[in-house]
């Protein structure tokens, strides 16, 4: 009886090696398949906007960049970010720790509503904005009696820019606040810590990963944003151009160097970006395998004191 288990085991064994070994050819296909969308999709095209930035030389490249209006794309660009990534950040921790930590009425109601600048287009909540804050809009003739201007300035674009990156560190935070769970929070109340020293010394170096890659993406993303701060801009060359607004500008006026140029710069802060994520990835796995390390050796030490101790 035993052998003949055996046998039906050894041969069912083989048959499922023979059958890993013959989809190898379906791996390398889908492998393939990948590498080829990738250079078709990305690599290609993210080499061209570099060929055309460069292709009329360094000295019309720099110039497009320190052109007036260029540079004060670029400035708005990194002040939109400057200010969008600190409220997002705040946001997203208080919110992950409400849901993470607490069980309250309207839990599912705030996440759907985190969650609903990824199924609202940009454009949508551009004139959402427009709506509220415009001239002829709910608050608008409030805020023209106050002379506070929102749309076609900075604030408006601020206000759009925040609501489209609104759920990335929230997102990034939430799974890993509810995977940590609480008791560390619990042990550190019980041994005499304020709420703030708890969240500062346990919960945050808890969650630092986790809200370093919201930081990245959220940042990403207001860099790069288009559809809603194309509606709230009124695309005023020099005032309420961001860098992705001011490639269309470029480009619609035949300006391809200057468009290619901008875009290059908006490329590269992706790339560096990109590249940020990978080591951070890099690193926290590297402290994940030092920690597996650690905790077999303390096993193994232990174990190895016990043994001593029975002899």
């Amino acid at each position: 009886m035993a052998g003949a288990v055996k046998r039906r085991f050894g041969a069912s064994h083989a048959k499922s090696q023979r059958g890993a070994e013959e989809s190898s050819f379906f791996k390398w296909l889908l492998i393939g398949v990948a590498l080829l969308f990738c250079l078709v999709f990305l690599l290609l095209p993210l080499v061209n906007v570099f060929a055309q930035a460069f292709s009329k030389g360094l000295g019309i490249y720099t110039a497009a960049l320190t052109n007036a209006d260029s540079w004060a794309a670029i400035k708005l660009s990194l002040l939109v970010t400057v200010i969008t990534v600190p409220l997002n950040v705040m946001f997203g921790l208080a919110a992950a720790w409400c849901i993470a930590k607490f069980e309250f009425r309207g839990k599912a109601l705030l996440i759907t509503l985190i969650d609903l600048p990824f199924s609202v287009s940009p454009v949508v909540a551009g004139l959402m904005f427009i709506v509220l804050f415009g001239a002829q809009g709910f608050f608008g003739p409030w805020l023209s009696e106050h002379e506070i201007k929102i749309i076609f300035a900075v604030p408006g674009i601020v206000l759009a820019t925040v609501f489209v990156t609104f759920p990335f560190v929230a997102r990034e935070l939430i799974p890993v606040m509810q995977a940590a769970g609480t008791d560390q929070e619990q042990a550190a109340l019980t041994l005499g810590a304020n709420g703030w020293q708890t969240f500062w010394y346990v919960t945050l170096p808890s969650v630092k990963w986790g809200l370093i890659y919201g930081v990245i993406l959220c940042n990403a993303r207001a860099m790069g944003e288009y559809g809603a701060v194309s509606v709230v801009s009124g695309h005023i060359i020099g005032r309420t151009n961001t860098m992705p607004l001011q490639v269309e500008q470029l480009y619609q006026n035949a300006n391809t160097a200057g468009a290619f140029a901008v875009a290059s710069l908006l490329a590269l802060l992706a790339l560096v970006t990109l590249l940020v994520k990978t080591v951070l990835e890099w690193k926290q796995q590297r402290e994940f395998e030092l920690a597996q390390e650690a905790v077999l050796i303390e096993t193994g030490d232990t174990m190895f004191l016990a043994r001593k101790q029975s002899e």
